[in-house]
C-alpha cells in the first residue's frame, strides 16, 4: 500500500485533525519500516511538526468557555420590589411585621408574551395603507391563529403596530381565539424601524444616524411598555400577543436576555413566526421559542 492511500485510510476511517497527526507519524514510521532508510523515514515526519504544534495540551480548563464576567441584572426593569422599598419611609406600624410592606409590592405572577411577526405583504407598496397582506400573507396569518388556538391559553390582551400589515395580521388571529373577545390595541411604537446599528454592519441596509437616533428611542420606549415583570397586584398568570416586526421583536429579545442589542440581526424571523418571553416574579427571563414556524407548511414559510 503507498504511502498516501494509507495517509488516505488512516485519516478516513479516524477522522478528527488529533487523529490526523498519528495517522501521518503510523504511515511515515510504516514506509520506514518497510526499507525506507530511517534518517529520510525521520526527516518526512519532521515535516508535520506544525500539525503536532497545532494540537494543545488538553486540560479541562483549556476547553471550557470562560465566563463573560457580566452578572444578570436583576433590576433589569426597575421593577424589583428590593430597590423599590429601600430608601423610602414605611408607613408599617413597629408592631407589625416590617416585611409586610415589601411581600404586598412583590410581583406573583408570570407573564408569558408571545411575539408575532406580521405575515407576508405587498413589497411594491409606496405607503403603508398599500403595504397590505398578500394572498399568501393570510393564509400565515390564518396558520398563526390556529397555532395560537390550538395551545389552549386565555389570552389577555392582543396589542399590534399601527402598521398595515401587523394590523391585517392581528384582525385574522384575532378571529381564531376562544372567550369573550380579546382585547384588540394598537400601539405606533411598535412601528418597523431601525433600532440600533447592528454588529457586524451589512452593506444591503444602511439607515442613516438620525433613523437610528429617532427610532431607536421610540423601539426602546416600546420594550420598556411592554416587557417587564408582572405588576404586584396580577394574581394569575398572564398570556399577551403582540403582533409587530422582526427589528422590533429581534431587539426585544436581545434586551430582554440582557444580551448585546448590537446583535439583533443575527436572527432571522419567518412571516407569522412565534416567539415567546417569559418574565418570573422575581425577573428572571427564559425564550421558550424563537420564531416557531413549524405549524406552517413548507411551501407557506417566507421571510420578507
Amino acid at each position: 500500500m503507498s504511502y498516501r492511500k494509507t495517509l488516505k485510510l488512516l485519516c478516513g476511517v479516524a477522522g478528527g485533525s488529533a487523529v490526523l497527526v498519528l495517522a501521518v507519524g503510523a504511515a511515515a514510521e510504516y514506509r520506514g519500516n518497510l526499507g525506507e532508510p530511517p534518517g529520510e523515514a525521520a526527516g518526512r515526519w519532521a515535516r508535520f511538526g506544525v500539525l503536532r504544534a497545532a494540537q494543545p495540551a488538553w486540560t479541562p480548563a483549556s476547553h471550557t468557555p470562560a465566563p463573560t464576567g457580566h452578572a444578570w441584572d436583576f433590576n433589569w426593569d426597575k421593577r424589583d420590589p428590593h430597590t423599590m422599598t429601600n430608601g423610602k419611609k414605611s408607613n408599617t406600624p413597629a408592631t407589625e411585621d416590617p416585611s409586610s410592606e415589601q411581600d404586598t409590592s412583590k410581583p406573583k405572577a408570570t407573564r408569558n408574551i408571545l411575539l408575532i411577526r406580521h405575515s407576508q405583504y405587498n413589497l411594491s407598496g409606496t405607503i403603508d395603507k398599500e403595504r397590505i397582506l398578500t394572498p399568501l400573507g393570510r393564509e400565515q396569518a390564518d396558520f398563526t391563529g390556529k397555532r395560537l388556538a390550538a395551545l389552549g391559553l386565555k389570552y389577555d390582551v392582543l396589542v399590534h403596530s399601527s402598521m398595515a400589515r401587523a394590523t391585517e395580521t392581528a384582525n385574522i388571529i384575532s378571529k381564531h381565539l376562544a372567550g369573550p373577545g380579546v382585547e384588540l390595541v394598537s400601539c405606533d411604537l411598535l412601528r418597523e424601524g431601525a433600532p440600533i446599528e447592528p454588529v457586524p454592519p451589512v452593506t444591503h441596509w444602511k439607515p442613516d444616524a438620525v433613523q437610528y437616533h429617532e427610532d431607536g428611542a421610540r423601539i426602546e420606549a416600546a420594550f420598556r411598555r411592554y416587557i417587564h415583570r408582572a405588576d404586584p397586584k396580577q394574581k394569575e398568570d398572564s398570556y399577551e400577543i403582540i403582533v409587530c416586526h422582526a427589528n422590533v421583536i429581534r431587539y426585544f429579545v436581545c434586551r430582554a436576555l440582557q444580551f448585546p442589542p448590537e446583535g439583533w440581526l443575527r436572527m432571522g424571523l419567518n412571516n407569522g413566526s412565534i416567539t415567546w418571553l417569559t418574565i418570573r416574579p422575581s425577573g428572571r427571563v427564559a425564550l421558550r421559542t424563537l420564531g416557531d414556524s413549524g405549524f406552517m407548511p413548507p411551501d407557506k414559510l417566507t421571510r420578507t
